[in-house]
């Protein structure tokens, strides 16, 4: 691990709301899919109490060539500027950081379960199990309200085109406000969803990001299904 200077290369619009930021790689800088940086924005026009670094996880693969991190757009200092900022601005990072990385035992199956930009670790290690062909039996199940807010949508419903062992289960709690139409599962990740498509909840090894209040649902569900802690990876996306 170390410090990187890098370039902002792009930003695209991947959801309602959410922007996906495209970064040089630094040559030597490696990572696993799942781990974040440290991203330190250099002699910002606008600051606030909570400084000039955020931590993201990754949520470009490693054998991309480019580094891309996605959030939220809130309404921060440093998020006005880190859509504002030109193309070529340079930012510096560390890291990479975490642990919550795909386990190796591929007897296991890997169930993760995200909600809203909770997916970027995910989107990561998916593309990367991809392009490995691994053998885990992979299962992804990812919560938003509607399809206008789940970032990366079709890229993962491609990825499960791609790759024979990962099912893809997207579901909506809330398509009151959507002018999309959906024709997937509805309402929040429960106990009866998860066991129609996994089958035995004990087997699997899980991964759970996203809004605070929701990863500790997961966790709720999995500690009474009698999943052992040790079988949770979690991480919490809190705004900023």
């Amino acid at each position: 691990m170390g410090a990187y200077i890098a370039k902002l290369k792009d930003r695209q619009q991947v959801a309602e709301g959410t922007v996906a930021y495209y970064f040089d790689k630094p040559g030597g800088f490696d990572f696993a899919g799942g781990q974040s940086i440290d991203l330190t924005l250099i002699d910002p026009p606008e600051t606030d109490t909570e400084g000039n670094t955020r931590a993201f996880s990754l949520a470009s693969a490693p054998h991309e060539p480019f580094l891309m991190v996605a959030t939220r757009q809130r309404d921060t200092a440093f998020k006005r500027v880190l859509k504002s900022m030109p193309l070529g601005t340079q930012v510096e990072f560390e890291g990479p950081y975490g642990s919550m990385t795909l386990h190796r035992k591929t007897t296991r199956p890997a169930v993760i379960l995200a909600g809203g930009i909770g997916i970027t670790p995910f989107r990561s290690m998916l593309c990367q199990a991809t392009k490995a062909n691994t053998e885990h039996r992979l299962f992804l199940f990812y919560s938003n309200r509607m399809p206008e807010d789940a970032a990366f949508l079709a890229e993962l419903q491609e990825l499960a085109r791609q790759h024979s062992n990962l099912t893809f289960v997207a579901t909506m709690t809330n398509l009151e406000k959507s002018k999309s139409s959906w024709n997937g599962e509805r309402g929040y990740i429960n106990t009866e969803m998860l066991m129609r498509f996994v089958g035995n909840l004990a087997e699997p090894v899980y991964y759970t990001a996203g809004p605070p209040a929701m990863v500790s649902a997961m966790k709720d569900i999995l500690n009474k299904a009698g999943v052992e802690e040790d079988d949770i990876n979690s991480e919490e996306f809190a705004g900023y």
